[in-house]
């Protein structure tokens, strides 16, 4: 129901910036448009855009640089699952093969950095310098989060405060730029501006929990992921956190080998102890208290249609299935 309802509200702006993504997609160069037609029709849920469009609507924006802004933002999005792919050596994505399991490694990196200089573009285009600085800023921190990530494989030793940095640099701080880009052409005193940033961080750090209670249980069907995932690629995500120091000695030492040796053999016995020791309802609560923590920030907006679809956004990433 709720999706029905943000897909309709949404529905005219999100044309519009399929039409921009589209046209600034082209390249003269043939491999860059299938790769980059391939990855922007892979069935995406096109959400951090969607926060562009929704946080610009709240601050009664009028004009077309939100669906510019909303175009860059999938394109820094899809640049980040271009490479991290490659860097995964995922060949699975929303049921469909990975382009660089299609393509290959170096086309996938190669148009990755082509969407990455075309977001740039199109920002400098836009010719506001808070704009520019929001996604520099943005970008630079994402790139720390996929080295951070890169150093967290395989160590069982990671504790959910550094857990949740990776979160926080690597998935929420674009949730947080496409929130900012909105009230910037709102034109929003510094205090909402903040409070819609801030809403983006802990909508965005929501999301990713959730993906990670998902990777446990979710029906492969649905997710287009194959499960277990996180495991093979030795990834010490909050559930598998949680399970160690909760689980009995035992336990915690099944979970920590397979960690470190990315066994995704063990994968029946680690869910099993993450199912024993509730590591998948304790993520499913801190993303519950992310999304109130979401709320909170903008409890204070006016009134709108559009307010009331982030606060219930908010809810659906924290309890969706897929």
């Amino acid at each position: 129901m709720f999706l029905d309802n943000f897909n309709q509200l949404l529905a005219q702006d999100m044309k519009a910036v399929d039409r921009v993504i589209r046209d600034r997609l082209h390249s003269e160069v043939l491999l860059v448009n299938q790769v980059g037609e391939y990855i922007v029709n892979s069935g995406g849920k096109r959400l951090r855009p969607a926060l562009v469009v929704l946080s610009s609507h709240a601050f009664s924006y009028c004009g077309t640089a939100h669906h510019d802004l909303a175009a860059v933002v999938e394109f820094i999005h899809t640049a980040t699952l271009l490479h991290d792919d490659v860097v995964d050596e995922s060949d699975l994505r929303r049921g469909r093969k990975t382009a660089n399991a299609l393509f290959g490694n170096a086309a996938s990196v190669l148009v990755g950095d082509f969407l990455y200089s075309r977001a740039f573009q199109m920002m400098v285009e836009v010719g506001q310098m808070r704009v520019m600085q929001t996604l520099a800023d943005a970008t630079n921190v994402i790139a720390e989060g996929e080295v951070l990530q890169l150093l967290n494989c395989n160590d069982a030793d990671v504790d959910a405060e550094n857990y949740m940095r990776v979160i926080h640099y690597k998935t929420a701080k674009l949730f947080e730029a496409a929130m900012r880009l909105g009230a910037i052409l709102g034109k929003a005193d510094a205090k909402m501006e903040a409070e819609a940033a801030t809403y983006g961080m802990h909508l965005g750090t929501a999301f990713q929990l959730v993906d990670d209670v998902l990777d446990y249980s979710a029906d492969e069907q649905a997710t287009g992921k194959h499960l277990g995932d996180d495991l093979s690629e030795g990834k010490p995500t909050l559930p598998l956190i949680f399970a160690m120091q909760h689980g009995t000695v035992e336990q915690a030492a099944i979970v920590r080998a397979a960690i470190e040796q990315g066994d995704v053999g063990k994968f029946a016995d680690v869910l099993k102890i993450i199912r024993d020791t509730g590591a998948l309802d304790f993520t499913r609560q801190q993303a519950m208290r992310e999304v109130e923590l979401a709320c909170a920030a903008i409890a204070g907006w006016p009134g709108s249609k559009y307010k009331e679809c982030l606060i219930e956004l908010a809810h659906f990433a924290a309890t969706r299935q897929y």
